[in-house]
């Protein structure tokens, strides 16, 4: 494993988060209940991406705000754990069992960006990730890194994950695209710009044409916040922040 394998919005407002995504992205919700009731699968094409739920109280008190994290699969979360400690990283939530789930924590890097890690239970529930631009699915993932070349080397020594290329954007400065498995880059790295407001990962789900997209977003309360612009390799992308503030982005083959 040791790329990302689920993505998970905490949110202020379920109801209205679900209702955002479906009429932007276009996912399915599927609400679960018993153990695991409050939180819904974000589905595409009948095919889970990710999970959406309240911010926890803890998490409030301590200050968390809306937001996206993406889940890492490994094979020992507690191995994983004590290595992102050994590079420089931080413990938010050291390593438990959600039944029927798998065994996770929450982390940070050096520079403060969230993450988690998770084994799945039983290790095969995640079936292998779809072509890379696959609708509804994530098509790139971006870090905002407090020191772009610093992340780089902690991720690349917790999970492996290999430089694919360097792209110098001038005053931007550098962007590195990465791997997780020494083929197709699936990211990029870069130090954030000023006008960031704090290092974290930013999760690009794939639509049909962003510029409908970018109106999906207004029409729904959300914010555009970048975009749309064309990239290196020809997609189009577009940036926003949700009705309830968490930051998130979007990716097409075509305009």
């Amino acid at each position: 494993m040791a790329g990302f394998i689920w993505y998970e919005l905490m949110t202020s407002d379920a109801e209205a988060a679900k209702a955002f995504y479906r009429a932007v992205v276009g996912w399915e919700t599927q609400d679960l209940g018993g153990p695991h009731a409050g939180y819904a699968i974000l589905n595409a094409a009948g095919r889970g991406v990710g999970g959406l739920m309240t911010l926890p109280a803890e998490a409030c008190e301590k200050g968390a705000e809306p937001g996206w994290v993406g889940y890492v699969g490994v094979e020992d979360a507690d191995a994983a754990t004590r290595a992102a400690e050994r590079a420089g990283g931080r413990v938010l939530r050291a390593p438990a069992d959600i039944p029927e789930v798998g065994r996770f924590s929450v982390l940070a890097d050096p520079g403060g960006a969230v993450f988690m890690v998770l084994v799945p239970s039983p290790r095969d529930a995640i079936p292998p990730s779809p072509p890379r631009m696959t609708r509804g699915h994530v098509g790139w993932h971006e870090l905002y890194a407090a020191d772009g070349e610093a992340s780089f080397r902690f991720y690349s020594e917790l999970f492996g994950w290999t430089e694919s290329s360097v792209m110098e954007m001038g005053a931007m400065g550098t962007y590195r695209l990465w791997s997780a498995d020494g083929g197709e880059a699936v990211g990029g790295m870069m130090t954030k710009p000023p006008q960031a407001p704090r290092p974290l990962w930013l999760f690009y789900f794939v639509v049909d044409g962003v510029d409908a997209a970018a109106a999906r977003i207004a029409e729904n309360g959300g914010t555009v916040r970048m975009g749309p612009m064309e990239v290196p390799d020809g997609s189009w992308v577009v940036q926003g922040i949700d009705p309830q503030g968490a930051a998130f982005a979007l990716v097409s083959g075509r305009r």
